[in-house]
């Protein structure tokens, strides 16, 4: 008995939403685009119009900047460790 509502369960919470989802006509795709009215920096513009344009250069240029941030942010955080005196270079592993 406990098997058959088990099984009656996993059955109507698998079928169940399929059943009631909301009927309709098929809308049109939906297109998503930044709105370049108010951009007034250059940069911010040439960002905002390649996204526009061209999403497989700005997935470029995203994956470029996101690596050169992260160069950037370990070159400075390397700088404040010796400059605290944490030298991160020369440090031996002590295994226990």
């Amino acid at each position: 008995m406990r098997r058959l509502i088990c099984c009656i369960w996993i059955s109507l919470s698998v079928l169940l939403p399929s059943l009631l989802w909301a009927g309709g006509e098929k809308t049109s795709t939906l297109v998503v685009v930044a709105d370049t009215r108010r951009v007034s920096s250059g940069i911010l513009r040439y960002f905002a119009d390649l996204y526009n344009t061209d999403p497989w250069m700005f997935a470029v240029w995203a994956v470029v900047l996101t690596a050169v941030y992260g160069a950037f942010l370990g070159v400075v955080m390397d700088f404040i460790m010796t400059r605290t005196g944490l030298d991160l270079k020369s440090r031996k592993l002590i295994e226990h």
